[in-house]
């Protein structure tokens, strides 16, 4: 069973968690809400008019099951509350009570609303919406969880012949700080195993491995790493590691002898955006793996982004992979 195979199992298990859509206007959105519902691997909420919707995935001879649930906007008798809501985080930044209201009007902002609220237990939009759109939204409403220093995300390598790889970051942050680093890592170790159950091995990446090369890049990842140990002494986090180290049994064994982490990593934290979109890219083209995300992590509820490229079966897995997130 491969690890997307195993995910979308692993959410139907136990409870099915509410995850909210507030892109219900688009034809995959709907076709993952028909599968995901008929499959029971969640609950979904569409955000819309049940008729509207109803109609539109008719004319796509698409039948809606029983079972979806359905949140009109303007019919919400809670909306004015997510405003106040919405109000009191926004106003340092100059929000009105007025402006607050009407921005309860756009889907993303009130489905993240219903996430802040614990009315839904997640959320997925990017298909019709820019990630800076979906990021702005989850930050602005649900937040930062507690004692997180920032949003980061992951994606999830899978190649048929290895298990699952977790690379971080690849989508959000540029350039971190070390504390903003340390997050990153320890936030990426509790997302590999929320989703793939694998205890996780976190390398902290650099051109250089154990002191082989001394640059103010690789002091960067050094201090990382002490924030982390102090911070969850019990992760199996090292570094500095070149790649191979982290990765290969053979090159660990001489580039890094004492490490308990090289030659076995699973979580591979990278110093910065460069290297993280790169090397996930260029893992994704030349060796064929199967990339899952951009993974949004270090928010108080999981809201997950979507490429407006997507298909409706890469919907399916990020609501799967948002459900577990959110147990």
């Amino acid at each position: 069973m491969d690890i997307l195979t195993q995910i979308r199992y692993r959410a139907g298990l136990d409870e099915l968690q509410t995850i909210v859509f507030p892109e219900s206007q688009d034809l995959r959105i709907l076709k993952a809400a028909a599968f995901l519902t008929e499959s029971k691997m969640c609950r979904v909420l569409l955000i819309g008019e049940e008729g509207e919707i109803g109609k539109m995935a008719a004319k796509e001879s698409l039948n809606l099951p029983g079972g979806i649930l359905y949140r009109s906007i303007g019919d919400d008798p809670k909306k004015q509350d997510y405003a106040e809501r919405y109000y009191n985080r926004r106003r340092h930044r100059g929000m009105t009570a007025e402006v607050a209201g009407l921005t309860l009007e756009d889907p993303l902002i009130y489905a993240a609303s219903l996430v802040a609220g614990g009315e839904a237990d997640g959320c997925v939009a990017g298909a019709c919406h820019t990630s800076a759109d979906v990021l702005r939204a989850a930050m602005q409403v649900i937040g930062l969880k507690q004692g997180s220093e920032i949003v980061s995300s992951t994606f999830m390598m899978y190649m048929t012949s290895e298990k699952p790889f977790t690379y971080a970051d690849c989508a959000v942050v540029p350039y971190p700080t070390p504390p903003q680093l340390a997050t990153i890592a320890m936030d990426s170790a509790r997302t590999h195993f929320a989703l793939t159950d694998d205890p996780p091995k976190v390398a902290m990446l650099s051109f250089s491995t154990k002191g082989s090369a001394l640059h103010e890049r690789s002091r960067l990842v050094l201090e990382a790493l002490e924030i982390v140990k102090k911070a969850d002494p019990d992760l199996e986090i090292d570094g500095e590691l070149q790649f191979d180290a982290a990765y290969m049994p053979e090159v660990a064994a001489r580039k890094a002898p004492e490490s308990a982490v090289a030659g076995k990593a699973n979580v591979f934290i990278f110093p910065n955006l460069d290297a993280g979109n790169i090397a996930y890219k260029i893992t994704e083209r030349l060796a064929g793996a199967t990339a899952t995300g951009p993974i949004v992590q270090g928010l108080a509820r999981p809201m997950n982004d979507l490429s407006r490229g997507c298909s409706w079966e890469d919907v399916v897995n990020m609501a799967c992979v948002t459900a577990l997130m959110s147990r």
